[in-house]
């Protein structure tokens, strides 16, 4: 007898690198597939300091149910880092804690999407959204990242046909590593404004910035029916799992009632043990040692893949972040690839799955930050030989097609 689930859940798929995760389990693979922080670079100590600070000084109210909103000593602090490094005007009132910034994309959708209403996406898009928004069955329509930012005459015919929503990640996007230039900041804002269409601006990565100057969030220069998500799983530890989202009046009081019919709040003791890190910890230290980190293992990836890879294999340059994004030539398949960089032990994302459209056959993102620069060295060395294999294999089989096709 078959369970009758909701009609959503047919639009509703498991996450292809979690399954991946499962094949990388084998410590012989050399993984650049995980979206996973460098976990040597986690503050161990000085959490476990601060978490036995909040347990042994406030276990009583750490301990017991909270509100909804999040920890109001943690969402000053978030709302001061806005206004000090970004200039925003942004106070407590305006954050609302998350269970990762994950649950805050769950939340937008519960509160915007109807089955239907057109979502606009960037190509390739961050697959976590695109699951995410997935439940609430959209037509995802999708616009084209160039180098320096979203295709801007396609984002007009696409805001100018009718979309509901605008989903995009400004800096060092997941999965193309890319990041929204200063000119291309200003023209999407100016082509939101004076429209009703929501944009989501997610921003868990900006600050890893390790090559390159700061950028303004897009939300600086059009707030109006606009959010600002971040997270501090990349800065701080992901197991704790906090996020939030800016966001003002009656969207806020929205995005309120639905996560309290989620889950009433987001832990209070990871909440009070995160704000207790930052009160007595110097974070932009920290900050500073990841971006050195990742910025020594980004550039590993590059050189290597400048040694190891076949000329045709285009890579994107980050200035910070976690990704790459690897272009083949078209007509090639990362997923057949994939078939074979496992049985050499070493793995990556597939590109199709960030393509909501089915295409993107050809591409393929590189984690650098969860592998040592000779584990990088090592792994692109692998997956050189199994690209020059495969192009070889595949060219060949394409010959033969063009031959047997000619009169």
């Amino acid at each position: 007898m078959s369970l009758p689930f909701a009609a959503r859940m047919g639009s509703v798929h498991r996450s292809f690198i979690r399954e991946i995760l499962k094949v990388t389990a084998d410590p012989e693979v050399i993984s650049f597939a995980g979206g996973l922080p460098n976990p040597g670079l986690f503050p161990m100590r000085e959490l476990a300091e601060a978490a036995a600070q909040v347990i042994g000084q406030e276990g009583r109210s750490t301990l017991q149910y909270s509100t909804t909103e999040g920890h109001a000593p943690l969402r000053e602090w978030i709302a001061a880092r806005y206004r000090e490094r970004k200039g925003l005007d942004v106070g407590a009132d305006d954050i609302l804690v998350t269970t990762g910034s994950q649950q805050a994309l769950d939340l937008m959708g519960k509160v915007l999407i109807d089955k239907g209403d057109r979502v606009l996406m960037e190509a390739p898009g961050y697959l976590g959204a695109i699951q995410a928004f997935s439940v609430f069955q959209p037509e995802f329509r999708t616009v084209p990242l160039e180098d320096d930012g979203p295709d801007l005459e396609v984002l007009a015919r696409e805001l100018a046909g009718g979309v509901k929503a605008f989903y995009a990640v400004t800096n060092f996007q997941n999965p193309s590593g890319l990041t929204y230039g200063p000119a291309k900041r200003r023209a999407v804002a100016d082509l939101l404004a004076g429209t009703d269409v929501f944009f989501a601006e997610d921003d868990p990565y900006g600050e890893l910035r390790f090559e390159g100057q700061d950028q303004p969030p897009v939300y600086a220069l059009r707030p109006e029916n606009s959010v600002l998500t971040g997270s501090f799983s990349k800065v701080c530890a992901p197991g704790f799992r906090i996020g939030w989202i800016v966001a003002r009046g009656p969207l806020r009081d929205a995005l309120v009632r639905v996560k309290q019919a989620s889950d009433l709040h987001t832990s209070t003791v990871t909440q009070r043990i995160v704000h207790r890190y930052l009160e007595t910890n110097d974070l932009d230290a920290h900050i500073a040692r990841i971006r050195q980190c990742y910025g020594e293992q980004c550039r590993a990836m590059q050189e290597a893949a400048a040694r190891h890879l076949p000329p045709e294999v285009r890579l994107t340059r980050a200035e910070g972040g976690m990704f790459l994004w690897a272009v083949m030539p078209e007509g090639y398949s990362s997923m057949e690839l994939f078939e074979r960089a496992i049985r050499c032990k070493v793995a990556f994302v597939p590109g199709r799955p960030f393509y909501v459209d089915g295409s993107g056959d050809n591409t393929m993102r590189l984690n650098y930050t969860n592998s040592e620069p000779e584990r990088i060295e090592e792994g692109m060395r692998r997956l050189g030989r199994c690209l020059e294999e495969y192009l070889a294999a595949r060219g060949g089989e394409r010959a033969a097609c063009a031959a047997q096709a000619r009169p």
